[in-house]
């Protein structure tokens, strides 16, 4: 899911748009440093009793092939789904954009559920032994192309794992102002090594109490927060924000609407090629456990994000923030010391669930993608363990903006690309036509600046594809996605011979 930026502030701040705060209760820290720890020694404990006494191979510790039902290919892809971005992402979209922006951001994150239900069981079926979604691109138009479809899954992942370790670090910041390190060191430490030992097996039962613990603690907090003055809540998500009508539940206008429709196309595509959900493709009983689970998880998700959107509108009504990206904890009227703890609870399992998954689905994606699978599970292992201290590195010292370009970047390449991918399904798909429409995906985009502007600026949205404000570009991404599957489709009609 696309990081959005964080910035310094704190939840014990209850007076809207000042950036200072009280120092909490030297109790409350201590508290809250144990509750972080037990919640990992926890979910570790967890993953080593799913990998205890079983033999894992190379294929068991990145497919976990064929072993989960319905319910647990639910919660997992729910769980891994999720990240401690949904504490803020929906809140400050909700706090800018209003009703479009919620809904486009909601349905980003439930669309790619929603076609694995249907895309997944067709390409499980044309490759029963897969694991990620470029080893099925391998079999229909060969190696090169499997090792650029890796290469973007492993640069969104990987952007998306230190921007959580970012985020979680920074979340601690705002509930507690003890140094980040604090936070992301433990978190980064005991899901590399339950990980590392377990693989995918350990990742999908820590994946079940992390769901679990997600939904309860999230329903605990949105009822107290709707049982303290409903009233209020609904008039202030109706009010406009400071910065513009945007911020109301009720706004509607067309630029909502098209920014809403970019996250959706960026988003959507970038998620097509989280390697995470493919694994669950593979490791699901059969294709009706996978269909069944998909739905599961895109029900959860959807009214989840429209509820922490929806705060992000109440946050704007309330008034003008230094840090909209807070605008969650902001719309809480009066957390106790209670609510503050259990926020502890519920951020470790956020980032647990996510973390541990784009662990092991990069370790899948360079064995499988990168090294043509002449990976062992030692080796693997070993992997898992040494993406920690980079990760841990560019979480500390990469700016948070740097972070947010990175994945807009990640989001464009998977655009140009996830047309010319899924186009393969259909059988008269050439594999030349294929190759040459993911990079007219990337060529129309340098066209639409040059027809629009200049060349310069066609470039430049290579690198940044961005508007005027900042924010995804929604005829960037539309270039991209259009003009490579025209390609994709007219090339397959011309050049019939093109495989041969």
């Amino acid at each position: 899911m696309t990081f959005i930026p964080l910035r310094q502030g704190c939840v014990l701040d209850l007076e809207p748009g000042m950036a200072a705060c009280p120092n909490p209760n030297a109790d409350l820290i201590i508290l809250s440093l144990f509750l972080m720890f037990a919640t990992l020694v926890f979910f570790a404990w967890v993953a080593y009793r799913a990998a205890k006494g079983k033999e894992l191979d190379e294929d068991t510790y990145i497919s976990a092939r064929g072993t989960q039902g319905s319910l647990r290919i639910g919660l997992s892809l729910f769980a891994s789904g999720m990240g401690i971005w949904l504490l803020f992402g929906p809140p400050e979209v909700g706090y800018y954009g209003g009703f479009f922006d919620v809904l486009g951001y909601a349905l980003s994150a439930t669309i790619p559920f929603i076609l694995l239900a249907y895309l997944g069981p067709m390409i499980r079926r044309r490759l029963p032994t897969g694991v990620t979604l470029a080893d099925y691109v391998r079999s229909r138009v060969g190696r090169p192309m499997q090792v650029y479809v890796g290469l973007i899954s492993i640069l969104y992942m990987f952007t998306f794992l230190f921007a959580e370790f970012t985020a979680i670090g920074k979340a601690m910041d705002y509930l507690f102002n003890y140094p980040p390190l604090l936070a992301i060191l433990p978190v980064a430490v005991f899901t590399a090594a339950y990980t590392a030992y377990g693989g995918l097996p350990a990742s999908l039962q820590t994946d079940r109490w992390q769901a679990w613990a997600i939904i309860s603690m999230l329903v605990i907090v949105l009822v107290m927060i709707f049982a303290s003055d409903l009233g209020e809540i609904i008039s202030n998500a109706k009010t406009s924000g400071n910065s513009g009508p945007g911020g109301s539940i009720t706004h509607i206008d067309s630029s909502s609407f098209q920014s809403g429709l970019a996250l959706v196309i960026a988003i959507t595509a970038a998620e097509m090629f989280s390697q995470g959900n493919w694994q669950r493709n593979w490791a699901s009983k059969d294709e009706e456990s996978l269909r069944k689970g998909a739905w599961l998880a895109a029900a959860l998700v959807f009214p989840l994000m429209m509820l922490m959107g929806f705060m992000g509108t109440v946050a704007a009504g309330q008034g003008p923030l230094t840090d909209p990206s807070t605008a969650f904890f902001h719309s809480i009227p009066h957390p106790s010391a209670l609510l503050v703890l259990i926020f502890v609870v519920l951020t470790i399992a956020l980032v647990c669930s996510s973390t541990d998954t784009l662990q092991n689905a990069i370790v899948a994606s360079i064995s499988r993608d990168i090294s043509n699978g002449s990976m062992n599970l030692r080796q693997a292992r070993m992997a898992t363990l040494l993406l920690m201290p980079v990760a841990v590195y560019l979480a500390v010292n990469l700016q948070a903006s740097s972070v947010f370009e990175l994945f807009l970047f990640a989001d464009l390449l998977a655009a140009a690309t996830v047309a010319p991918v899924f186009l393969l399904l259909w059988d008269k798909t050439q594999p030349n036509a294929a190759l040459a429409g993911a990079v007219a995906g990337l060529l129309s985009v340098v066209v639409y600046g040059l027809v629009t502007t200049d060349l310069s600026t066609g470039i430049g949205y290579l690198r940044s594809p961005t508007n005027e404000f900042g924010l995804a570009n929604l005829n960037v991404f539309l270039s991209a996605v259009i003009g490579s599957a025209i390609v994709t489709i007219v090339g397959s009609k011309v050049l019939p011979d093109a495989s041969a």
